[in-house]
């Protein structure tokens, strides 16, 4: 017989022997361990042929962005030291970042002729710029509950700095305009980086550590609109952007050599919908926050409000300054800014926050009042108001920062959105109403605007006494100094210690810790002695009061028919028990 006729007999053999076979014999041939072993090795074969593939570009660039060096991962037994070089790196994340939303202010007219079209066109480019911030602080922030803080800020800054290539490149307005609204809803990395600071810093040091990363904003702030005044004068606004570029790509290098992975807070699948919805409940559940929220609705009007009509003053009657001159005034706030760290550790950490805010409110209406009144004849009346009124609201906003940081440990984020929000809302009303009253009344008039502003927030902020707890009131008295120093809000003995913190600092211990790397809500820490028995006492036990016990344990719960019955259990007279193995 040849090979050919022998394999197809052999074939038609197999296919008779599958046929006479009964369904339990193919049931039992297919769950053979033999079959399952070549199976499985197959699959493994199979694994590691598409595991050979090379990896394409966007993983291996995943797979650096992602990548935490081992000095910089999460231990549980001893997180990472919260320094004050990684505070500064904060600050100056905050900085440079939140600029991207201001260098396009000082070049408006530029850019017009640059992109030859009316200038009508190209303002409303800031006007885009704050609607992605907003968008961002809304949607993007309250997801640092969710998300690992590392990975997050560094996608964020990695992606703004990609797309922040095109606004440097760019010959279209549509194109150019698009691109700030999408780079500035990324823009809210330092709206991340403050409740982490909050969570890492010891509470009777948080308005210090704070005040840092809110210098370095409104620095970024400042300092946008100078570097791109003095730039554009001598050099193509486009090397404004790639100054720009530059710097968020140092940005991500240094957090990604120096920033710790951080777990997230919240673990155990919070729904996205639901977490944004819980910022609403959480405003009306804490008076303070609300408070807060309303402050530096107020405060943060008069700031754009003067920054804005600031420049109107300055190149008309009686001063004509050059536009390089007016950009010098951003030094005047820079130096305010800088004061604000050492004012914060001096003061806001060692009183209760309401007074730090009243403080705070004065040093605004001292500025505005000089300012506005003296500033049409002296330029000493706009130089003191840019530093007064620019100290007194970064002042208030710590204080107002460090007491509602305290109401949600576990929800800093989405308290930092809701101040944001409302903080937000007051620069958009500040920009839009004290430009139209200084259309209409001068100088005076948007200024006097400003002093109805503090007005309101002095009268939100004295609504409420320094140790109250409801909406309305002056509870607990007038005392503004802490009851404890070890607390950021004064008024808690022992404030919920975020498992973020290292455990070697001076602040007290409250009884359980959540271990966040595992997601649990509770673990003791402490041996136990209930729920078990001594084996040598129970067999001292007294026999007779034994079954008196064991007699109420079968009575428990059931009606008593017969009083004599019922007396004569509680005297003895039983039968005896049968003893049972084991403790009682």
């Amino acid at each position: 017989m040849s090979s050919g006729e022998q394999t197809t007999a052999n074939d038609a053999g197999i296919a008779q022997k599958k046929a006479d076979a009964t369904p339990g014999d193919l049931e039992q041939r297919q769950q053979s361990p033999d079959e399952h072993i070549s199976s499985s090795n197959a699959s493994e074969q199979d694994g590691k042929a598409e595991s050979t593939k090379p990896p394409s570009t966007w993983q291996k660039m995943y797979a650096v962005v992602f990548w935490t060096p081992p000095k910089l991962r999460w231990d549980r037994e001893k997180p990472p030291r919260f320094s004050l070089g990684l505070n500064v790196l904060f600050g100056f994340a905050g900085a440079f970042t939140v600029a991207n939303l201001y260098y396009n202010h000082p070049i408006l007219n530029i850019l017009a002729e640059d992109f030859n079209v009316p200038y009508v066109r190209v303002s409303n480019i800031p006007t885009l710029a704050q609607a992605g911030y907003a968008v961002g602080l809304l949607f993007l922030c309250p997801l640092g509950d969710m998300f690992e803080r590392r990975p997050f800020v560094l996608s964020l800054v990695f992606f703004t700095a990609t797309m922040s290539i095109g606004l440097a490149v760019t010959r279209s307005l549509e194109v150019f305009s698009a691109i700030q609204f999408i780079t500035a809803v990324t823009t809210v990395t330092p709206q991340l980086m403050l409740p982490l600071v909050g969570d890492l810093a010891p509470p009777n040091r948080r308005a210090a550590a704070m005040s840092i990363v809110v210098s370095g904003l409104m620095l970024g702030i400042l300092l946008a609109r100078l570097l791109s005044g003095i730039m554009t004068q001598y050099v193509s606004w486009r090397y404004v952007y790639w100054l720009s570029v530059a710097l968020q790509y140092a940005i991500f290098v240094f957090l990604w050599l120096f920033m710790p992975d951080y777990p997230a807070t919240n673990k155990g699948g919070m729904n996205y919908f639901k977490m944004l919805w819980s910022i609403l409940p959480m405003v009306a559940k804490h008076p303070i926050l609300v408070q807060a929220c309303l402050i530096s609705f107020f405060t943060s009007a008069t700031f754009t409000n003067f920054w804005t009509v600031l420049t109107f003053l300055l190149a008309g009657k009686p001063y004509y300054y050059e536009p390089l001159t007016i950009g010098l005034f951003a030094l005047i706030g820079i130096a305010s800014m800088v004061c604000g760290p050492f004012y914060a550790r001096l003061v806001i950490d060692r009183f209760v926050p309401w007074f730090s805010v009243i403080l705070g409110m004065g040093w605004c209406l001292i500025g505005i009042s000089l300012g506005t009144y003296i500033g049409t004849f002296t330029v000493a009346g706009p130089v003191i108001q840019a530093f007064l009124g620019d100290f007194g609201m970064q002042t208030a906003q710590i204080a107002n920062r460090s007491a509602i940081f305290a109401v949600e440990p576990k929800g800093r984020n989405r308290v930092n959105t809701a101040f944001m929000v409302a903080t937000f809302c007051g620069q958009l009303v500040g920009t839009s109403v004290g430009s139209q009253l200084y259309a209409r009344g001068g100088w005076i008039a948007s200024g006097s605007y400003s002093m109805g502003s503090i007005g309101m927030a002095l009268i939100i902020t004295l609504a409420r006494g320094p140790w109250e707890e409801g909406w309305v009131g002056w509870h607990g008295g007038l005392a503004i100094f802490k009851k404890s120093k070890d607390s950021a809000d004064g008024k808690a003995e022992v404030e919920e210690r975020s498992a973020l913190r290292r455990m070697d600092t001076n602040e007290k211990q409250p009884d359980k810790v959540p271990d966040l790397e595992k997601g649990e809500s509770h673990r003791d820490h402490h041996p136990h002695t209930h729920g078990w028995d001594d084996q040598n006492e129970v067999n001292a036990t007294d026999a007779e009061k034994s079954l008196e016990m064991r007699a109420a344990e079968n009575d428990y719960g059931k009606d008593v028919e017969n009083d004599e019955i019922s007396k004569t259990r509680r005297t003895g007279q039983l039968e005896p028990v049968a003893p049972v193995d084991g403790p009682a």
